[in-house]
């Protein structure tokens, strides 16, 4: 019981402390561009980096954790971003300061992969979806927090606070792991790591999202077709590994796991980019305050911190596809009403609009993360969550391809000013329409994963006897 406990409280702090630190560096770009002088195109890498990083070592990260250990891996990532965001504090300028972030994303990427795994393994399969709950709930706490705490920050104590904040929050981590969280989990101890598959996933996706962020460039789309092919190549490398990075039968013979990922994919790819959108309406088309606008904003990550718990919880009681496709079905129609909005929108009106739009997803997303680790061994644990995470990068990252590929076709490269407005708000009516459409294609991949209560790979948690030592 009291391990249960200390790995709820570690996996929780670690949840709140990543997108925190994401959401608040985003309110301070502008602040830090000017400090640092640092261009447009390279003020974008500097919160880009961290994603791609994060996305590119994920599942190398977790099938090295069910290697050679979830808790030394953990330990090792929450270190890492922990010096990573100490160093950030001090960059004198824009190339530092970007490599340290991508250092962070390395960071990021080890405590992904691994925090959600020893969670399932350390928690029994009636508790495991409020669990799960709880650390959703605690990645939309720090959202929530980030754009006014980092506002706060910034204005009155400087951008590199934010870095220099989030240091004690990871060395309490870190003590807890070193101290309270004793044993290891390493169902796969043994296994050869394919350091082969992971030259192909990691060149892949670097030209996959790379190249469909340079859209609708030809670079852009000639990086794209490379990734895809060089995808390709991956699983047909995986399906011939003897050891190999990513099991592909848990995609060809896990009807739940596959679907769950794919609506994962899916979902974050058609909400991502909606904060980021109505962040630039607001400030745009109704001339809000940055201060006021984000206020308004704060209404959808407040309800998904809310309501995650209870979803999570009633995912122990009823099938996971059932909740979380109800989710998927009120972020659709929430992404329908937005198609609508216009210079005359009611403030009201919206904010009820991103609080649907915060309960659909919060139904959507400790369910289905539930039900993904719920169908697979223990063995397969880390990298099952490392899967489920670089489905929410890579979804994070076509979101905002989308988005500023629409804007490309139809504002084009300016500044956005009265005379532009018309053509802002055909684009932001364009992007919610396919945004709407690829969540409608969600409620039909999660209700077509079926029902994983009849599966019994990841039914229970791992027994002490599949424990290694410390």
């Amino acid at each position: 019981m009291m391990e249960k406990r200390i790995v709820l409280l570690i996996a929780t702090i670690a949840s709140f402390v990543t997108p925190f630190m994401a959401s608040a560096v985003n309110i301070a770009l502008p602040t830090i561009g000017k400090e640092l002088s640092i261009p447009a195109i390279a003020l974008g890498w500097v919160a880009t980096a961290y994603i791609f990083a994060a996305a590119v070592f994920l599942i190398p990260f977790g099938k090295a954790a069910d290697i050679y250990g979830r808790k030394r891996m953990f330990l090792a990532g929450m270190s890492t971003y922990t010096i990573a965001s100490a160093c950030c504090a001090f960059a004198p300028s824009a190339s530092p300061l970007i490599a340290l972030r991508v250092l962070q994303g390395i960071g990021a990427s080890m405590t992904f992969s691994t925090g959600v795994a020893i969670v399932t393994s350390i928690v029994p399969a009636a508790e495991r979806g409020k669990a799960l709950g709880l650390t959703t709930a605690a990645v939309y706490v720090g959202l929530s927090i980030g754009p006014v705490a980092g506002g706060i920050l910034t204005q009155h104590f400087g951008w590199r606070s934010i870095f220099l904040v989030t240091v004690p929050l990871g060395l309490a981590v870190i003590a807890l792991v070193v101290v309270k969280l004793k044993g290891e989990w390493a169902e796969a101890r043994g296994e050869k790591f394919d350091l082969p598959g992971v030259l192909f996933s990691d060149t892949s996706l670097t030209a996959v999202m790379y190249g469909f962020s340079r859209l609708p460039s030809l670079t852009g789309a000639g990086l794209l077709l490379a990734g895809i092919i060089g995808v390709v190549a991956f699983v047909r490398w995986e399906l011939r590994a003897k050891h190999p990075l990513l099991h592909m039968e848990l995609f060809a013979g896990n009807r739940v796991f596959a679907f769950s990922n794919l609506a994962a994919l899916i979902n974050y790819s058609a909400s991502f980019a909606v904060t980021f959108l109505m962040s630039l309406y607001l400030q745009y088309i109704k001339a809000l305050t940055p201060q006021s606008a984000g206020l308004i904003l704060i209404a959808q990550p407040v309800v998904m911190a809310g309501f995650s718990p209870f979803a999570g919880r009633l995912s122990d009681r009823i099938e996971s596809r059932i909740v979380a496709s109800s989710g998927m079905a009120l972020t659709a129609a929430a992404l329908f009403f937005l198609i609508f909005l216009g210079a005359g929108t009611s403030t009201p009106v919206l904010i009820l609009n991103l609080m649907l739009l915060g309960l659909g997803f919060a139904l959507f997303s400790s369910p289905n993360t539930n039900a993904v680790m719920s169908s697979i061994e223990p063995r397969f644990y880390g990298v099952a969550s490392a899967t489920l995470a670089t489905m929410r990068m890579i979804g994070q990252m076509l979101s905002m391809g989308i988005a500023m590929l629409v804007f490309a076709v139809h504002v084009g490269d300016v500044r956005i000013t009265s005379e532009h407005h018309g053509a802002f708000l055909t684009s932001l009516r364009i992007a919610f329409i396919i945004f709407a459409i690829l969540s409608v294609a969600g409620v039909f991949a999660s209700l077509a994963r079926g029902t994983e209560r009849s599966r019994c790979g990841g039914g229970t948690s791992a027994s002490p006897g599949e424990r290694s030592g410390a």
